[in-house]
């Protein structure tokens, strides 16, 4: 079944029929309201699904949908990254294009805006331009909300559909399929998505085509100075002589207690710094943000020192580690090093 039939109709064009813009806007509500009575949910049986980005989050995030029964088409530039999920049972296409000629909904998870832009609106290879009338594109990038916007109006052109849904939970929660989801466009469109998101995480409507890059924006600064608190607290217990695993459990059920410390904190100990969430995309993400305040004239001092740390760890070339690397940077500021406290933890394990 085409996504044509499941989501809402576009409006007609104003005043083609010559009505008063109530009784015109009343028609659009009432024919809105038929057209979403009766209609089959979102289900493996009328929905084909395409996703295009299979890296460290994407890739957990399809398998869930694989294992659901959907029929996923996948396109990743570095084929072995898509490899895990063909061995699942998703077809490869050879573009974007291609990915949304043979599907009703497209996922997209890729690295920076300008991928964002390439991937879904290139006129030659992009998705938008091979989706069929009624289609949906779901960018879960963290982005720009003016390219959300952007998408959305674009999409629109093309009687398509549109939401940006960034996701927050690193590569645990996508995959453990706990991951929040913050959703912005048209709320009946991500409605019905719902069945699609629930095998990800928690859908959270945030607003209108941007609102939800601007809610996962909000989601980086709190973590960006959480981070920060974070390793500047394991750095002052090593330098006090603390048992720094001990320390880390003892706050854990406190105040102190927090999601990143669940995450990280036993890697930072571990000096485990494979990549959840890259160092490389929290500067961008961190970028956009101040790029952001700089528009709203707002003075976000924390974020600026988050964004100026981590950059300092992409300059010392440590960009494709993961953000619990944050650790490093303090290190090098305070000349001290708790990689002997992470051979005591190997040896008694």
């Amino acid at each position: 079944m085409r996504l044509s039939l499941l989501l809402l109709p576009h409006a007609l064009p104003c005043n083609s029929h010559n009505l008063p813009l109530s009784s015109l806007s009343l028609l659009h509500r009432t024919m809105a309201a038929a057209a979403t009575t009766n209609v089959e949910p979102i289900s493996p049986s009328n929905t084909r699904v395409g996703w295009i980005g299979t890296g460290v989050m994407g890739r957990s995030m399809c398998g869930h949908l694989i294992k659901a029964g959907y029929k996923v088409t996948v396109f990743n530039r570095t084929l072995s990254k898509a490899q895990p999920l063909i061995d699942m049972g998703a077809r490869l296409a050879q573009s974007p294009l291609a990915v949304a000629s043979q599907s009703d909904v497209v996922f997209s998870i890729v690295g920076f805006p300008s991928d964002v832009r390439s991937v879904l609106l290139d006129s030659t290879s992009g998705a938008l331009p091979g989706l069929r009338p009624g289609g949906v594109l779901v960018d879960m990038t963290t982005s720009e909300p003016s390219l959300a916007a952007e998408i959305s109006a674009a999409a629109t052109v093309k009687d398509c559909h549109s939401v940006d849904a960034p996701v927050s939970g690193g590569d645990r929660g996508a995959k453990n399929g706990s991951l929040a989801i913050f959703a912005g466009g048209d709320k009946t469109v991500i409605d019905r998505l719902s069945p699609l998101f629930a095998l990800m995480g928690r859908v959270n409507y945030m607003g209108a085509p941007g609102k939800g890059q601007f809610a996962k924006l909000a989601n980086q600064i709190t973590i960006a100075s959480t981070m920060v608190g974070l390793v500047e607290g394991i750095i002052y217990a090593h330098k006090a002589g603390l048992n720094v695993e001990s320390y880390l459990n003892a706050i854990s059920t406190g105040a102190a207690g927090s999601k990143s410390l669940d995450l990280y904190g036993s890697r930072i100990l571990k000096r485990d710094f494979e990549a959840g969430f890259y160092v490389n995309h929290f500067v961008k993400d961190l970028g956009i943000c101040l790029k952001e305040c700089q528009n709203m004239g707002l003075a976000l001092p924390g974020l600026a020192l988050a964004q100026q740390l981590y950059l300092s760890l992409k300059a010392h070339g440590e960009g494709n580690l993961g953000t619990q690397a944050l650790i490093l940077a303090l290190e090098r500021l305070n000349n001290v090093s708790l990689e002997n406290l992470a051979s005591s933890i190997s040896a008694a394990n």
